[in-house]
C-alpha cells in the first residue's frame, strides 16, 4: 500500500509529486480513498485550516456565443434550450452582489458569455463593480472571456480582484474540445492578468474524454501558471451541446482529482464547482478534505444545491465559513 502521508509531506514544503506518483493519486483502490483523503487535508488543514470560501456566480450575459466549447450550452454549436440575454444592467450587477453576501459568499463572479468582452459591456461592469466595492464587503470576481493587456489594467483599476479564464482540458487534448480558439489564447489571457496586477483564476472540467495521463497534464500545467484559484468542474453533460452523451464522472474518482490537485497545488484555493451535484453526489462533504472552496447556488445553465444544505454541510463537517477579509 502507498503512503499517502509521505505525498502529503512533499506537497506541505511544496515539492512536485513525479508523474507516476501523481498517476497513483488517480490510480487509488476504492479501499485506500480514506487514507488518500486523509493525507490530502494534512495538507489543507496546513494552509487553510477548516475554512471554507464561498463564492456565487451571476450569469451576467448568457447564450449569444461565437465559441464553439463542446461541453457549453450557451456555444454557437448547442442547441441546449438556455435564456439568451444581452449584459445585464447596473441595478441588476448590484442585486446580484446584495444576494452573494445574504449567501455568505465572500467572492462574487460575474460572468458573461462570450470570446470577449465589447467597450460598451467592458464599461457597464466596470461602473457596477466600482460601485459595489463602495458599498459592499466583497471580492470581484469577473469572467468576460480573452482580454486585451488595456481592458485588463482598466477592470483592476475599477476594483476587480479576480479574473478568471479557465484552461478547462489539458492542451493535448483541448483541440478535440474548442476549435475557435486555443489553449495558448487562454494561457495568455491568465498571464495578461497577473500582469495588470489581478489575481489569476483558472481551473478544469473533468469527464470530457480525458486521459489520467492528461488530468496529469492540467494540474502541473495549473502549478506552473500559479493560479490563485483553482475551480475544479466535473462536467455535467447538457442536452443539446455535442458532449451531452458523456457519462458522469465516478464519485470516489472525482475525489481522487481533488486528492490529486490539492497535492500539486498546496497553497491555492482549490474549489470543488460545477457538476459537484450531479458527480459527487452523496460524497459531496468528503470534497472539503481536499478543496477548501465552493460555489453556492446556481451555475451558469444548471441549477446548484440548495444555499441551506451547503451550509448545513460546512456546519456539519466542523468546518467554517470564512467571511470576506478586504
Amino acid at each position: 500500500m502507498i503512503d499517502w502521508m509521505s505525498y502529503a509531506k512533499k506537497a506541505i514544503h511544496n515539492e512536485m509529486l513525479t508523474r507516476e506518483e501523481a498517476l497513483h493519486v488517480l490510480q487509488a483502490q476504492d479501499d485506500e480513498l480514506l487514507p488518500l483523503l486523509h493525507a490530502a487535508f494534512q495538507v489543507r488543514s496546513h494552509f487553510f485550516g477548516k475554512k471554507v470560501k464561498l463564492n456565487m456566480i451571476l450569469n451576467a450575459k448568457s447564450g449569444l456565443c461565437p465559441e464553439d466549447c463542446g461541453y457549453c450550452s450557451q456555444s454557437i454549436v448547442s442547441n441546449a434550450p438556455v435564456a439568451k440575454y444581452t449584459l445585464l444592467d447596473k441595478e441588476t450587477l448590484l442585486a446580484g452582489a446584495r444576494e452573494a453576501l445574504n449567501r455568505k459568499a465572500g467572492t462574487y463572479c460575474i460572468v458573461a458569455s462570450g470570446r470577449g468582452p465589447t467597450e460598451k459591456e467592458l464599461a457597464q461592469v466596470i461602473e457596477a463593480v466600482e460601485e459595489i466595492r463602495e458599498t459592499m464587503p466583497l471580492k470581484i470576481c469577473a469572467c468576460l472571456g480573452i482580454l486585451s493587456e488595456e481592458q485588463a489594467t482598466r477592470l483592476q483599476a475599477a476594483g476587480v480582484h479576480r479574473y478568471n479564464h479557465n484552461l478547462n482540458t489539458s492542451r493535448s487534448h483541448y483541440g478535440d474540445i474548442t476549435t475557435t480558439h486555443t489553449y495558448d489564447q487562454r494561457v495568455e489571457t491568465v498571464d495578461t492578468v497577473k500582469k495588470a496586477g489581478m489575481s489569476p483564476c483558472s481551473g478544469v472540467i473533468i469527464g470530457m474524454g480525458e486521459s489520467e495521463e492528461e488530468i496529469v497534464e492540467l494540474a502541473q500545467a495549473l502549478r506552473e501558471l500559479d493560479a490563485d484559484s483553482i475551480p475544479v468542474n466535473f462536467l455535467n453533460a447538457i442536452p443539446g451541446t455535442p458532449l451531452e452523451a458523456y457519462g458522469r464522472t465516478p464519485a470516489r474518482k472525482a475525489l481522487k482529482v481533488l486528492a490529486l490537485f490539492r497535492f500539486l497545488c498546496p497553497t491555492k484555493e482549490i474549489r470543488v464547482a460545477g457538476g459537484r451535484e450531479v458527480n459527487l453526489r452523496s460524497l459531496q462533504p468528503l470534497a472539503l478534505y481536499a478543496a477548501n472552496s465552493l460555489f453556492v447556488g446556481d451555475y451558469l445553465t444548471t441549477p446548484g444545491q440548495e444555499i441551506a444544505t451547503d451550509h448545513q454541510m460546512i456546519e456539519d463537517l466542523g468546518f467554517e465559513i470564512e467571511l470576506c477579509a478586504l
